[in-house]
């Protein structure tokens, strides 16, 4: 499985940026999707995650209300959408995947597959 991230970039507080990842596989709709970012000198950390028929997400407590994840299966493409954007939010975001549902769907170390990230910078 590739992953592909894109859609970063430098906006100000309060925009709106949609992030997309782009999966090649040939089951793409097998696979459980999550996001993470990394901001510099500290751990990466969970966003979101959907399951495979878009059917369950959850969010990190910080970003319910304000990201939407969703995934479009017949693009085999996930996305994003974050909303009322703040400088915290300044982070090198990560696309993962994995087969199945892990109850640890929050730990990156449950996802085998990863991107390259996409770099979001949000200016005060």
């Amino acid at each position: 499985v590739q992953l592909q991230a894109s859609g970063g970039g430098l906006v100000q507080t309060g925009d709106s940026l949609r992030l997309s990842c782009a999966a090649s596989a040939r089951t793409f709709s097998d696979l459980t999707m999550g996001w993470f970012r990394q901001a510099p000198g500290k751990e990466r950390e969970f966003v979101a995650s959907i399951n495979w028929n878009g059917a369950i997400s959850d969010y990190a407590d910080s970003k319910k209300g304000r990201f939407v994840i969703s995934r479009d299966n017949t693009k085999n493409t996930r996305y994003l959408q974050m909303n009322s954007l703040k400088p915290e939010d300044t982070a090198v975001y990560y696309c993962a995947a994995r087969y199945g549902y892990s109850d640890s769907y929050y730990y990156p170390s449950a996802y085998n597959y990863w991107g390259q990230g996409t770099q979001v910078t949000v200016s005060s």
